[in-house]
């Protein structure tokens, strides 16, 4: 496996300890399934183009320029000489400012996370005080970092050998719960119901486990990649129909808790019960001696 390029190369510094770091991305999209827009007829990838909106032009490299809308239709250009002049100089430092407990940020806050390990040998022990402190502390490193040009506040906490860094969203980014939470309803829930989800919570109670996750529909997408690609007829699988039988919240609950399926399946027409079906011909048969 090659050796992954560091995304961030400086120093990481509390108070008057230091120590050199690199910053790798903890995630990555890489395995995900992509596609690639071509030509149909053709079969040739296609290239994308900056056309003008009015004139519907191409427009060529030395004549893109940034804007910004302050009206409807209406763009102020920015130039590149004036969007440097307020962008932050990198300091290639992180220096922690506070630490804070962990359960005090909340999870929407959290935006990408970094593994951050020492550059060297040289910042080996100082990384290590730095780390095994923290670990005794049960807190979390609030510190700022320039990537991409823009100052971030990352958040640092002790994760294995090393650290991991989290970069934290500004609150202007973060959309307003109330606009979307005011608006639902405060029904009546009965005592009885809130006692039958808690058993069904109960009966569901695990642990974390990350390896149980399974990404069904990347795994359809390869799969439907691969029969493409060895020429494989597709199947294209029937999807079921879902019924718009409603059942009361209180069974749904009951039958959770049961571990089977709530009845919302069409109901059919039985059939004609034995008895009844046999005395239908002895019916006839009199009738017929009847006549």
């Amino acid at each position: 496996m090659a050796t992954p390029r560091a995304y961030w190369k400086g120093t990481l510094k509390l108070s008057l300890v230091s120590c050199p770091v690199a910053l790798y991305p903890a995630s990555t999209s890489v395995e995900k399934t992509r596609f690639h827009m071509i030509n149909a007829e053709t079969g040739n990838r296609l290239k994308q183009q900056m056309v003008d909106e009015e004139t519907g032009d191409v427009v060529k490299k030395d004549q893109k320029a940034r804007g910004y809308e302050i009206s409807k239709g209406k763009f102020v250009e920015i130039e590149k000489d004036e969007l440097d002049a307020v962008q932050i100089d990198s300091t290639h430092t992180i220096e922690i400012d506070s630490f804070v407990p962990a359960a005090e940020i909340e999870k929407r806050y959290l935006n990408h996370p970094y593994y951050i390990v020492p550059d060297g040998k040289a910042g080996v022990d100082a990384f290590a005080v730095i780390r095994d402190a923290m670990k005794d502390k049960d807190r979390v490193a609030l510190a700022r970092i320039v990537l991409t040009n823009r100052e971030h506040v990352i958040a640092i906490e002790p994760f294995g050998k090393g650290l991991l860094g989290t970069t934290l969203r500004y609150p202007y980014e973060l959309r307003d719960a109330d606009d979307y939470f005011d608006g639902i309803k405060s029904p009546k829930i009965t005592k009885d119901m809130i006692e039958l989800a808690s058993h069904i919570l109960d009966s569901k109670a695990a642990h974390f486990d990350p390896s149980k996750f399974k990404d069904d529909y990347e795994t359809a997408l390869k799969a439907l990649v691969k029969r493409k690609a060895s020429g494989k007829p597709l199947k294209v699988a029937e999807r079921e129909e879902k019924s718009d039988n409603v059942i009361s919240l209180m069974d749904a609950l009951k039958q959770s808790l049961k571990g089977g399926k709530a009845d919302t399946a069409p109901r059919r027409a039985q059939p004609a019960r034995r008895g009844r079906a046999a005395k239908a011909p002895r019916a006839t048969a009199r009738r017929r001696k009847a006549s």
